[in-house]
């Protein structure tokens, strides 16, 4: 430490003398001979001697026209704030260099009106070819070249400028400058390596490198934004980024009638390699079968196969058929219940009675998946169909002597015998003495109470489909069933 002392010591003796500067000069070297002294008397920890440390956008606020120890990015330049919106900033000092120019008020004014107008001090060309003239002469341009070229400008300071402008205060620093050197866009690979090395020979401590364009977003702007996007207001080169936008609108109309194309096809989600299934034996009139249902990880279905024991090659080969069209059906995205709706109750042999509770009689193999499918993933519909679903007690207490002698009659009766008086009381053709009417000979007459001998009929009936007429009107007989529209005993060999 005490070696850089020293350092800061001897430098400041080889400072040119200079009238304006001799007193600043004779008191730096007061100061560090007392720095030098106190450091041997006493030593140096933690100390740092100096640096020059950054300043950044806090310079504005201190009314100075740059950041630090560069020169300016621009003239005029645009902060993006982070609340939102932009804030121009213009660079106070063109005034005063006008003036030390020998500009008369006139012509500092209409240069002035020139920068605020079009963001450079530069000549720019009009929308018609014409050229605008800023004012300023031909031999004062080079004085305000800034860092970056202006929006509508052409000129900058090459970015070996920045390291000798650093190179001529590193002398008085024993530490690093906090300083960014500004380079073009177009900057490559070996103009940032070239830069590194040039630094490292001017004697320089670090440098950091920025280039253009770099980064989706900067602290400042030479030209004015919406959003950090590409809208500017201008014109001269405008009409470049308007071509640019224009070619980029179409490619993203292209990209999007793509996407809507892509939307008009259907798409199929595939099942995954490993998934879960459930597999169910089922049994119509001794023809014995199993389905086996791939599930999606959200237990919804996503394959069907059907396999049959012990038939021929033709219904298995339809089962087959109708497995695979299932399964594209759903991968596809067709609703199930649309599956259900257009397959279940579909008659062909073989069909019969079944041994699941929820379904006890199927029309065919199609009319027994699907609705077992339904049963097992359409929420509501077992309970809707299952015969087992509850029904009302019959109310024997309330149905006259009559009637209850023709219930308790063989059902046997009722099918073969064709006793039209039993038959009348079932199906409510016959008077009801309990309630008013009259019972005649014949068993004609009218009732008045229609809906109990329905509740009656719903507790009779045993909830099958007969197997050769369709008809739903099954009711016991001892172990079997009995049709009471064509008299076929049902379940009964």
């Amino acid at each position: 430490m005490l070696e850089v002392i020293e350092l800061h010591r001897c430098a400041v003796r080889e400072i040119s003398d200079a009238k304006e500067f001799a007193h600043l000069k004779e008191e730096a070297a007061k100061v560090w001979d007392s720095a030098a002294e106190l450091g041997k008397r006493h030593g140096y920890r933690n100390a740092q001697v100096t640096v020059l440390a950054p300043t950044g956008t806090i310079s504005f606020l201190m009314d100075c026209d740059t950041t630090g120890i560069e020169p300016d990015i621009a003239l005029v330049k645009y902060k993006l704030l982070a609340g939102g919106g932009m804030l121009k900033i213009v660079n106070q000092t063109i005034k005063l260099a006008l003036e030390k120019l020998s500009y008369n008020a006139e012509e500092i004014e209409r240069i002035i009106a020139h920068i605020d107008a079009f963001d450079t001090i530069e000549d720019v060309t009009d929308t018609d070819g014409s050229e605008i003239s800023s004012g300023l002469r031909p031999e004062h341009l080079s004085i305000f070249d800034c860092a970056f070229k202006p929006f509508k400008g052409e000129r900058s300071l090459n970015y070996m400028a920045h390291l000798k402008m650093m190179a001529a205060a590193q002398p008085f620093l024993s530490g690093a400058i906090s300083k960014t050197v500004n380079m073009p866009e177009a900057a490559t690979v070996d103009d940032i390596m070239s830069t590194y090395i040039e630094g490292w020979r001017l004697g320089l401590k670090s440098i950091a490198i920025y280039r253009d364009g770099s980064k989706r977003s900067a602290p400042l702007n030479t030209r004015k934004t919406k959003d950090m996007g590409a809208t500017v207001a201008g014109i001269g080169d405008a009409g470049s980024d308007t071509n640019a936008l224009q070619k980029r609108i179409l490619e993203l109309e292209e990209e999007l009638a793509t996407l809507r194309s892509r939307l008009n096809q259907p798409v199929r989600h595939r099942m995954p390699d490993t998934r879960n299934s459930m597999t169910h034996r089922f049994e119509i009139a001794g023809h014995e079968g199993y389905i086996t249902v791939g599930l999606y990880e959200d237990e919804q279905p996503g394959e069907l196969f059907i396999t049959m024991s012990k038939e021929g090659s033709t219904i298995g080969g339809l089962m087959d058929t109708v497995g695979t069209l299932t399964s594209i059906a759903l991968q596809y995205g067709v609703p199930l219940e649309s599956l259900v709706k257009k397959f279940a109750y579909q008659r062909f042999e073989p069909s019969g009675f079944t041994k699941n509770p929820d379904i006890r009689h199927a029309t065919s193999i199609t009319d027994y998946v699907f609705r077992w499918l339904a049963c097992q993933f359409i929420k509501g519909y077992k309970e809707a169909t299952s015969p087992n679903r509850s029904q009302p007690d019959l109310p024997l207490k309330e149905i006259p002597e009559i009637e209850k002698k023709a219930l308790n009659r063989p059902v046997t009766d009722l099918a073969r015998t064709g006793d039209k008086q039993v038959i009348d009381v079932i199906t409510n053709k016959s008077s009801n003495p309990a309630n008013g009417g009259s019972v005649e000979g014949n068993g004609n007459g009218t009732s008045n109470s229609p809906d109990r001998v329905t509740v009656a009929l719903g507790s009779v009936f045993m909830g099958i489909i007969c197997s050769v007429c369709g008809s739903d009107k099954v009711i016991r007989a001892g172990a079997c069933g009995v049709c009471i529209e064509c008299g076929t005993s049902q379940g009964c060999s």
